[in-house]
């Protein structure tokens, strides 16, 4: 070696024993460790449980890459709060994560900041945000996962889990297939469960409910069943005479049924025999209380009242006159009536010859001058069937033009409308002779005017027994 090089290497070893003072560069002035870029940033704290041995000017990393760091440590209450400066090139979210980590097994800590492992991103990470303790943790230490290990080691059962897992083993032995099914049904139970896991809980609220309100009324319920003691000791007591009131009981539902057997036919002949009474009543209509309202203020009509002022009574008659009407009726009046001998008061109503010398039968149409011997079926129509427009047989001897109209048709000019279906006096056909509801009977159906009179001859008590009645 040269004089030359041993001079030079003098003048490095006294430059490295220098002091400090002596113009060496102060700690600031040294790069960031870890490499941390030195530049424009921005501030961010992160709160911790615990950070361990971190220090300041530790890195802070994103993905394995420093791209900031620890600026200063404090405490704040029982946690403590780091603050971050990281690169103003690096974009974080605003729900970031922030956690305490270790490069090696005895290596430094560091802080790394990661976006949210669950749910998405949102928002951006700014100048002087915080990330709350609900989103930092710490990695384990070296010293917590040997002394978790001793414990397992020392008395933690191994012996006994060597023993559980050769039983097991055993007794899963050729029961694969039935364990791999009752873990597939218990996965499928477990789902059910878990869907239905807003109805349990809704149930078990409900209940919670219940049993509080059980609770609030506990001497109530308990009063109830005290009272309930006395009548179960009477029931117990009469046991006996309750077991044979049953038995009775199922005897009297035999002897019920066979007398209903045995009275069946009865029970339907009466009813039979009830239904063209019943059929009647229908058929009367108001009638039948219209005429209990006369009951009341028989002989006189239920209006009389009105026309009653003490002891005299008021009457209006209106008379409608026609000098030509009335010489008709005196030219056609009929004969005087004949009295029949088995009642001295009755009349005889006259009867007009039959034309061509026919008398007519009793089951043709009485009244109706020419009307030959032909039965009233053959002069009414089918009622079942009734048509829009009947014409009577020329063999019934009905006046040319009367034509009977189906219920709903208009009334024509003259004609006369059946609403029970009962045909009134004054007409060719019978008086009681039954046609449907609304039948429409033309104007030639309606008889003339004769001034015949045909009523009841006597004194009051005839008139009121049914006089007036044509």
């Amino acid at each position: 070696m040269t004089a030359r090089a041993l001079r030079m290497l003098a003048g490095v070893a006294l430059a490295a024993l220098l002091p400090a003072g002596c113009g060496l560069p102060e700690v600031a002035d040294l790069p960031l460790p870890g490499g941390a870029p030195a530049g424009d940033g921005y501030t961010v704290t992160a709160e911790f449980s615990d950070v361990l041995d971190l220090v300041p000017r530790a890195a802070v990393k994103v993905d394995d890459v420093t791209v900031g760091t620890v600026e200063k440590i404090s405490l704040s209450g029982w946690h403590a709060r780091v603050r971050l400066r990281i690169d103003r090139a690096v974009r974080l979210p605003a729900n970031a994560t922030a956690a305490v980590r270790q490069s090696s097994l005895l290596g430094e800590k560091y802080v790394t900041v990661a976006a949210p492992p669950t749910g998405p991103a949102s928002g951006r990470l700014a100048d002087g945000d915080v990330i709350p303790l609900s989103r930092t943790t710490r990695g384990a230490e070296v010293e917590e996962v040997l002394a978790a290990l001793g414990l397992l080691l020392n008395g933690g059962g191994l012996a006994q889990l060597r023993t559980i897992n050769a039983e097991l083993g055993k007794a899963l032995d050729g029961r694969e297939s039935d364990v791999r099914d009752t873990l597939r049904q218990l996965d499928t139970f477990i789902g059910g469960l878990d869907r239905q896991k807003t109805d349990i809980v809704r149930a078990i609220d409900a209940l919670d409910r219940l049993t509080g309100r059980l609770a609030r009324q506990r001497q109530v319920v308990g009063d109830a069943l005290d009272s309930l003691g006395p009548g179960l000791t009477v029931l117990a007591q009469q046991r006996a005479q309750l077991t044979g009131a049953l038995t009775a009981l199922g005897e009297l539902g035999q002897v019920g049924t066979r007398v209903v057997d045995r009275s069946r036919d009865d029970t339907l002949a009466s009813v039979r025999a009830l239904q063209p009474i019943l059929e009647q009543l229908a058929r009367a209509g108001d009638d039948l209380p219209k005429s209990l309202d006369f009951m009341l203020s028989y002989p006189f009509p239920p209006n009389v009242t009105g026309a009653i002022v003490g002891d005299f009574v008021n009457l209006s008659v209106t008379a409608d006159l026609d000098a030509a009407n009335i010489l008709a009726n005196l030219v056609a009046a009929a004969p005087a009536p004949v009295r029949s001998a088995g009642r001295p008061n009755a009349p005889a109503a006259p009867r007009p010859p039959a034309a061509d010398g026919a008398k007519p039968s009793p089951g043709g149409l009485p009244g109706v001058p020419g009307l030959p011997d032909l039965p009233l079926t053959r002069c009414l129509p089918d009622l079942k069937n009734f048509p829009a427009r009947w014409t009577p047989p020329k063999e019934c001897g009905l006046p040319t033009g009367c034509v009977l109209l189906k219920p709903g048709s208009t009334v024509p000019l003259g004609g006369l409308l059946l609403p029970k279906g009962i045909v009134p006096p004054g007409t060719a056909f019978p008086a009681g002779t039954e046609l449907p509801s609304g039948t429409v009977l033309t104007a030639e159906c309606v008889l003339p005017v004769t001034g015949e009179v045909i009523g009841q001859l006597g004194g009051l008590p005839d008139i009121l027994g049914g006089g007036l009645i044509p």
